[in-house]
């Protein structure tokens, strides 16, 4: 699938802009750090900047292909799962993506899955933080 590559290339490249063409307008991420998932354009590609800052040493390690129910709506569609290691706070993250696209090829919905637990752990802290810094999100309020 096309754009699992081109995805790839602009992830591997940190280069966010490439990935603006690639996501549905409804694009909905599902994160290991968060129950409901991130939904839309604006919110998804935030998140993905925050990532990009956040991770070290990230690659993908393999790529594999075919089809999927979704989450939204349950129907088959295409998908491509790129599997993935980095380093964040000096902890070692596996890890898979999950794309899914609609009849366009665009992503539609977009799952990962990040072990083990601490890093799970770290990453949530680490991606609230940013979304917080960036205005994505509010900051907590402590009760």
């Amino acid at each position: 699938m096309e754009t699992a590559e081109r995805f790839r290339a602009a992830v591997e490249k940190g280069q966010l802009a490439e990935l603006d063409g690639l996501f549905t307008d409804d694009i909905r991420l599902y994160s290991p750090v968060k129950f409901t998932p991130f939904e839309g354009k604006p919110m998804v590609l935030g998140l993905f900047g925050v990532l990009l800052r956040t991770f070290e040493d990230f690659r993908y390690i393999g790529h594999f292909e075919g089809t999927a129910e979704t989450s939204t709506d349950g129907e088959e569609a295409p998908s491509a799962i790129l599997l993935f290691r980095a380093t964040m706070n000096g902890k070692q993250i596996h890890g898979i993506d999950l794309l899914q696209f609609d009849g366009a090829g665009r992503v539609k919905e977009f799952t990962v899955m990040v072990r083990p637990q601490s890093a799970v752990h770290a990453l949530g802290q680490a991606v609230l933080a940013g979304l917080v810094a960036d205005g994505l999100v509010p900051k907590a309020v402590d009760r």
